[in-house]
C-alpha cells in the first residue's frame, strides 16, 4: 500500500529548494538524506532527498536533480509517497499508523455502525474523520469527528477492519448526519 509523506508546495530560493507539507508523524526518517520517495503523478519522481532542513517551521528539501527554482515550481502539488511495507513495526500496540486505520468500519460498543474512517486528523488532538453508515455514497455528506483517545476508542482491531468506540452522549447525533 502506498503511504502519503507530503507534498510539494512552493519553491524555496534559487537553488532548487522546495517547502514540503509534512504528511507524516516521522518527518526526520521519511526525509532523511538519501531517501528515496515515489510521486503522485509518478512522471514526477521518484525523488531522492539530497538536502533537508526546517525553516520558520516548515520542511524545506532540496531533491537530486533539481538545481533551479523553475524546475523546483514544476513540481508544486505533487504528492510524495513511500510503500508501507518498508515501515518499520510500531513498538507500542496501542500506536497506528493513519493509513492502517483509514478505511476501519466504526462501531459503538453496542454495535451500531457508525460509518468508515475516512481520514486522520493531527490538530492539536487527533481526530478521526468518518463518513456516516447512513451517507449516500455519491455525495460527500457531513462527516463525524471523534477525537482519538482511550476514553472513546476503546478497541482497534486491524486484522478484522473494525473500530469501537464509546461515545459521550451528543458526540454522534446521527440523525443529523443523514
Amino acid at each position: 500500500m502506498q503511504v502519503t509523506v507530503g507534498r510539494i508546495g512552493r519553491p524555496h530560493g534559487i537553488r532548487g529548494d522546495v517547502v514540503v507539507g509534512v504528511r507524516t508523524d516521522e518527518p526526520a526518517a521519511r526525509f532523511a538524506v538519501g531517501a528515496r520517495l515515489d510521486t503522485d503523478p509518478p512522471g514526477k519522481g521518484p525523488l531522492t532527498v539530497a538536502a533537508v532542513r526546517w525553516q520558520s517551521g516548515e520542511l524545506i528539501v532540496r531533491f537530486k536533480g533539481i538545481k533551479d527554482r523553475t524546475v523546483a515550481g514544476e513540481l508544486g502539488g505533487t504528492w510524495l509517497i513511500i510503500d508501507s511495507a518498508g515501515l518499520a513495526p510500531l513498538d507500542d500496540p496501542d500506536e497506528f499508523r493513519d493509513h492502517e486505520l483509514v478505511g476501519l468500519t466504526v462501531r459503538t460498543v453496542a454495535g451500531l455502525v457508525v460509518g468508515k474512517v475516512t481520514d486522520v486528523r493531527h490538530h492539536g488532538q487527533d481526530l478521526l474523520a468518518i463518513k456516516p453508515a447512513s451517507a449516500s455514497p455519491h455525495r460527500a455528506g457531513p462527516e463525524i469527528l471523534v477525537p482519538f483517545v482511550k476514553a472513546i476508542v476503546t478497541d482497534v482491531d486491524i486484522a478484522g477492519g473494525t473500530l469501537v468506540i464509546d461515545p459521550p452522549p451528543g458526540l454522534l447525533n446521527l440523525e443529523e448526519a443523514e
